[in-house]
């Protein structure tokens, strides 16, 4: 069966390279499943989702993605993150204080943005740990 070649790097650092049967991504469009033979297409993606990479054998990968962008050519998935991390690498005690001070932060002021984004972020990051959120 044909696989898939992803790559999927943040500015800071390669976050993960392989080869896999399905990759599936949050973008501003709705989720997105790419299995080989997809055709060409270039997302953007949300911030604070939740990244999957399904691999025959392997457990999931799964990674927190916040922003930035996904195309698809030639059984090539690219996934070029803002911000990226692993499921195995989340501190999930460091997420649930961020979550419950962004959360703070969203009670005392409906309108606070950077709290808002940073909620996201913790729920992506806790979800990518196998967490409730």
């Amino acid at each position: 069966m044909a696989k898939l070649r992803v790559g999927v790097v943040s500015p800071e650092r390669e976050i993960w390279s392989g080869e896999a049967d399905m990759v599936i991504a949050k973008t501003v469009d709705g989720e997105i499943g790419i299995m080989p033979q997809h055709a060409p297409v270039l997302g953007v993606l949300v911030e604070g989702g939740v990244l999957r990479v399904k691999r025959e054998g392997k457990g999931d990968l799964v990674a927190a993605v916040h922003g930035g962008f996904i195309s698809v050519a030639d059984d090539e998935v690219s996934v070029l993150a803002e911000v990226a991390e692993l499921g195995s690498e989340v501190d999930v005690a460091a997420a649930r204080d961020a979550l419950e001070r962004a959360q703070a932060s969203i009670e005392a002021d409906q309108e606070d943005a950077d709290a808002a984004i940073e909620a996201k972020r913790a729920k992506a990051r806790l979800r990518a740990a196998g967490e409730e959120v």
